[in-house]
């Protein structure tokens, strides 16, 4: 089983990077505007999102001029990027969190598997999309079902996948 879920997982992370390539150029570029700026880059990120932050704030390699958005929302200026990170676009508390962002004017980075049938999303709010293409779980249960839904560590893979080409835009600069 084990085996079976790591091809998928790779089949996954291939069809990420190959489909939003241009996607995380695009989103490591609006960060690095914080980053070369006066501003900070701050995450969001609830339920299984929560371990991008931990990543972001509490590994070895955290994110430098970061901050997580929630109990930080007065701070936030429009010198200032915001990345979203959700299990689907269409997520109630992260649509609101996306609207309020529009409304003040932050530019920001969602990163969530996005269905073609969303009326709302947080991908129609953005300044950049990056889609999870998490769309079902992974591997087939004998009754049928599906289990080992990989949100987070697609995610976690975006999330680096966006802080290794901003370190490299960075570098640059």
């Amino acid at each position: 089983m084990l085996k079976m879920f790591s091809t998928q997982l790779t089949g996954l992370f291939n069809r990420i990077h190959e489909k939003e390539e241009f996607s995380f150029e695009d989103g490591a570029r609006l960060l690095a505007q914080a980053a070369v700026g006066d501003g900070l880059i701050y995450l969001y990120g609830k339920q299984e999102m929560a371990a991008i932050l931990a990543e972001a704030f509490h590994s070895s390699e955290p994110l430098k001029n970061a901050k997580p958005l929630e109990g930080h929302e007065q701070e936030v200026t429009a010198a200032d990027r915001v990345v979203i990170f959700s299990r689907y676009s269409n997520d109630e508390e992260t649509l609101k969190v996306a609207k309020w962002l529009r409304e003040q004017r932050i530019p920001f980075v969602t990163v969530a598997t996005k269905s073609n049938d969303e009326k709302e999303c947080i991908a129609a709010l953005s300044d950049v999309h990056i889609n999870l293409h998490v769309t079902r779980a992974l591997l087939p249960d004998e009754d049928g079902s599906r289990y080992g839904y990989p949100a987070s560590m697609a995610a976690l893979f975006v999330y680096y996948g966006l802080t290794l080409t901003l370190k490299e835009i960075l570098a640059d600069y």
